[in-house]
């Protein structure tokens, strides 16, 4: 896992321990990110699920203000926080080690994140999609800046909506999904 442009361009990421998280691939990261280029610069970023950054990391390099990451794997975290120091931007960068779902449950939100990415591990779209669609609607209705985006990612043979949110663009890479969507 690396970094595919901007200031930390190349520096590669200590990747993930096991099948905890599942590393998305440099050609699926660069395509996803020329889709999201003139949304980064200055972004205010969530990166849920974040495992060990990659998507959050990729946005700081890119120009975002600050990213939250949220990671609730002890091991997963400590390999994040190494990530984040190796690059020197923990002052851009808040790492929520909750769970996830609660976290969105009880949080107050401003409306002030200009993109969220949604990388949730593919099981929960099967075990826990009534609570993947509960927070969604959470980011959307309290979290989520009128014009910010979601990029989602997930197993392209699982379909799901998610509330308050409309699909932009959608693309589709081998077994896997990508859509970007914004608010209703």
């Amino acid at each position: 896992m690396r970094i595919i442009a901007g200031e930390f361009r190349g520096r590669r990421l200590l990747p993930p321990a096991g099948d905890q998280t599942r590393p998305v691939t440099d050609r699926v990261k660069q395509s996803i990110f020329d889709i999201l280029a003139p949304r980064i610069d200055g972004a205010t970023v969530y990166d849920c699920f974040a495992g060990t950054g990659s998507f959050g990391l990729e946005s700081l390099s890119r120009g975002a203000r600050h990213v939250t990451f949220f990671e609730s794997h002890r091991s997963t975290i400590a390999l994040l926080r190494k990530n984040l120091h190796t690059l020197g931007v923990e002052s851009k960068a808040t790492i929520v080690t909750a769970d996830w779902f609660v976290h969105l449950a009880t949080a107050k939100g401003e409306r002030n994140v200009d993109l969220a990415f949604l990388d949730p591990p593919y099981r929960f779209l099967n075990e826990r999609a009534d609570a993947l669609r509960a927070a969604v609607a959470k980011l959307a209705e309290l979290h989520l800046a009128l014009d910010g985006l979601v990029c989602f990612r997930h197993d392209a043979a699982d379909s799901l909506d998610l509330p308050a949110l409309r699909v932009t663009d959608t693309r589709s890479y081998g077994s896997m999904t990508v859509k970007v969507l914004a608010l209703l």
